[in-house]
Order: structure tokens, then C-alpha cells, then sequence
């Protein structure tokens, strides 16, 4: 079976989109919404994202905790934001590789934003065996693109309640 190496899903949000662009590309804040991420340290402080920002993830599977150093590839107020996780460990990313690549766009439908999320596989020299291997002993038996759209599927959730929830009067 081929790998997937892209898993995009999308939800309605009643925000605009800068004010959900706003709230998602901020990295400290997202353990808010994922299922796995904590949330993160962001080099230079918590301030609006910008190309070129480094942070460092803190993420969480079970019992199992590790970090991420990223790097923010897209900026665009209202429109897209992405990274790119580039080193992984457990206490600090000290393993260098191309790890993985996420993507949030926003589009303006009416009064709500489409929001997609998308998680690229950035794994693209491991060879196909190896990652079957890996990737169903690190997610209970399943591949990571099935495990991607379970975690992608809750994060919008969570987030839709949220900023819905606030933007109630």
C-alpha cells in the first residue's frame, strides 16, 4: 500500500478569519485545541507569528513526552499559517531531520471561516518499510496518516467550540 503523505480536514468556524488566524498562530496556545501538543516556548517571546519565528513544541502521546524545535514558513494574517518541525527529542530536539509539515488556511465563507488543517510528511527519505514499522509502534497499530486525521478531526473540534463559545454575546 502507498504512503500518504498529506492529510488535510477542514471545519466551519462562525470568526472571522483573522480573528481565528489570530488564535492559531500563536504555538504557545495550541495545546489548547490538540489532543497531543501541550503548547510552547517560543524564542524572542509570544508575539505575533512571523516567517523565520523558531519554537520549540512540547507534546505528549500516553505516558510519552517529547519536543519539537519549528520554524514558521507562512505568516499571512487572516489567510495561512504553516511550520515546519526540523529536530525532535525528548527533552530537547537534539535529532536534526525533516520531521513534518503543518499548515492552517483560512477562508472567509459569509460571517464563519473554513479553516483546514494539513500535516504533510516530511519523512520522505525513510524508506516505506521502516516508517510502516515506526509509525504503528508509535500509534498503537496505525499509520501516521490515520493518526494525523484523528488528531487533525479533534483539533478543529476543539477549536470551533472554543471560538464560537467566546464569540457568544
Amino acid at each position: 500500500m502507498p504512503r500518504t503523505f498529506t492529510v488535510a480536514r477542514s471545519i466551519l468556524v462562525q470568526a472571522s478569519p483573522s480573528s481565528v488566524y489570530d488564535q492559531v498562530s500563536r504555538p504557545a496556545q495550541m495545546g489548547r485545541w490538540s489532543p497531543e501538543n501541550l503548547g510552547a516556548s517560543v524564542f524572542g517571546g509570544d508575539g505575533p507569528a512571523h516567517v523565520g519565528m523558531v519554537f520549540d513544541g512540547r507534546n505528549k502521546r500516553g505516558r510519552y513526552r517529547w519536543t519539537t524545535r519549528c520554524t514558521v514558513t507562512s505568516a499571512d494574517p487572516g489567510r495561512r499559517f504553516a511550520f515546519r518541525v526540523h529536530a525532535i527529542g525528548l527533552k530537547q530536539p537534539r535529532l536534526k531531520a525533516p520531521i513534518a509539515t503543518w499548515e492552517y488556511a483560512f477562508e472567509a465563507q459569509g460571517d464563519a471561516t473554513l479553516v483546514t488543517e494539513t500535516w504533510i510528511d516530511d519523512r520522505r527519505s525513510w524508506p516505506t518499510p521502516v516508517v510502516n514499522v515506526f509509525d504503528r509502534a508509535v500509534t498503537g497499530g496505525r499509520t501516521f496518516a490515520a493518526f494525523q486525521t484523528a488528531n487533525i478531526d479533534r483539533t478543529l473540534s476543539n477549536l470551533k467550540k472554543e471560538l464560537e463559545a467566546t464569540a457568544r454575546p
